[in-house]
Parts: C-alpha cells; structure tokens; sequence
C-alpha cells in the first residue's frame, strides 16, 4: 500500500527529522538513508518500522541539522574542507568558469561540519530518532488505512459479483443429471434403438454415474466456508495480506474443481465469470498491509 510520513523531534540542539512512504509490493523491503552520525542507529530504525509495518516497498530517510547554535555542539573538519575548496577550485578552472567559493558553501558540504553525534556516542539521540520516526509511521499508518478503507469496498463488491454468481451455480446444479439424462435418451431414439425405456435400470445406472461425477456440492459448500473467512479478513484490524494471498487460493481451487466437473455449458459460463473477478481480487490483495 501507498502513504507518506513525517516526523521530527529535538535534541541536544539538533532537530532530528524522519520522512518515511511506501509503494507496492508482496514482500516487505525497506530502505534506510542515515546520515554518518546515526549510521549504529540503523539496526534499531529496522526493528521499529517492522514493528509497525509488515508489507510493502519502504523508503526511509533521516535528516539531522543544528537547530539551536547557542546549544548545539559541532566542529568544522579542516582537511575535508580543504579537500572539497582544492577540487572545486580545479573543476572551475578546467570549465573556465568563476571559482567564488564561500564558507558557507563549504560548511554545506557532506562531511565538513561534524555535530554531535559524531564526537560522542549516536545511540545518545536514539530516543530523539525513536519519537520522529513514531510520528512519521503514525502519519504513513494513518495514509495506508484511508486506502485500505477503498480496498475493502472494492473487495466487498467483488466477492458480491462472486457470491451472485455462485448462487447461479447452485441453482443449476441439481438440474444437470436430469439434462443429462434427457440428452442420453435423445441420443438413443436418435440412434434408432428400441425397447428402453426411461426407467431401464441401465439408463439409470449411467445417470446415476454421471451425477456422482459431476456432484459439486462439496466444493461449493468450501467456497461458501471461504467466503466467510473472506468477509472476517475485511473486518479484520490485524494485517491480512499474506492470509488472504492464501484464501485466493484455495477459493481458486474450489472454483477450478466446479468447472472440471460440473459438465455444463451454464455453469461452465458462471466459473468463467468467477475466475476473472478472482484474478482481479488477486491483484488488489497484494496491496494488503
């Protein structure tokens, strides 16, 4: 599922900001953007957004910055400033263009300013990391579940479509012996054979044969079972996703198993018809938290 989060937090002088947004995906991937200062901190970023997040394509990038000089400790480091000043200089000269370096320029640089953090130990702004990271989740969650209230509606009238259709199927289950058996009796005056009759004891013993073949019952008192444990996911709080990937399954067995045996061209209609709006629910439940 989609969503985007921010947070921030202060300590120690510094402002500490998380932004945190999600794309798509079956499994769950995350990718973590610290500065220098907060790279030991990675681990415990880790732990926390799965904590929360189970699924999904995870993009996670932490700023920090010095939020009030007067508190806020930092040390300029000389010798890569004086690196980035000497090839910046040298890219000016090799494009013929004007080398107005400033300090500021230089204190932007990656790596020239050092905070805090990086003279003394990072697990120190972890509580600060910790409640910006919080807050951004919140505001992620808070995204996800405004998209996953549209899933459910278009999950609920799909497996509406579906449960009309299966309806159909058995209504015209029962009557598919009895074609049967009137398709065989045609066939048989057709072929110009006398002398049976519709209660031959051999007729009945094909029709009854065919009707074992072709009894769904079974499957279809599965999928009504499915459908309810589909209706109890949608109600569901926890996450759902990787469950319901199963429930697709078994549901698209069941309805597999009804067109392989039921033997009729109305019914054979009806799977078809199911099939297509499973694939569709399919598609939509990868995007389930």
């Amino acid at each position: 599922m989609t969503g985007h989060g921010r947070g921030e937090a202060s300590q120690d002088g510094f402002k500490i900001a998380v932004e945190v947004s999600s794309v798509n995906r079956k499994q769950s991937e995350i990718s973590v953007n610290l500065p220098d200062e907060l790279e030991p901190l990675e681990a415990q970023v880790r732990d926390e957004i799965n904590r929360v997040i189970s699924r999904g394509r995870l993009s996670v990038r932490v700023s920090m910055h010095a939020a009030d000089t007067a508190h806020a400790k930092a040390r300029v480091n000389v010798a890569v400033a004086k690196a980035y000043a000497k090839e910046l200089r040298a890219v000016a000269k090799e494009l013929k263009i004007s080398a107005d370096l400033t300090l500021d320029t230089l204190l932007r640089a990656p790596g020239v300013l050092e905070s805090a953090a990086e003279l003394d130990d990072a697990e120190a702004f972890w509580p600060a990391v910790k409640k910006a990271l919080d807050a951004a989740l919140a505001n992620l969650v808070k995204m996800r579940s405004r998209e996953g209230k549209h899933l459910a509606d278009d999950l609920r009238a799909r497996l509406g479509s579906v449960r009309a259709a299966v309806a159909e199927v058995q209504r015209q289950a029962p009557q598919v012996a009895a074609n049967y058996r009137e398709a065989l009796l045609t066939r048989i005056r057709n072929a110009g054979l006398e002398g049976i009759a519709p209660d031959d004891e051999r007729l009945l013993k094909e029709v009854t044969l065919f009707a074992d073949r072709t009894d769904i019952s079974e499957e279809l008192t599965r999928l009504e079972s499915h459908f309810k444990q589909y209706d109890d996911l949608l109600k569901s709080s926890e996450p759902v996703g990787r469950t319901f990937d199963f429930l697709m399954q078994e549901l698209n067995r069941e309805i597999n198993t009804v067109g392989s045996k039921a033997n009729d061209a109305l019914i054979a209609r009806h799977v078809v018809a199911v099939k297509a709006e499973f694939e569709k629910i399919r598609e939509q439940v990868q995007n389930i938290e």
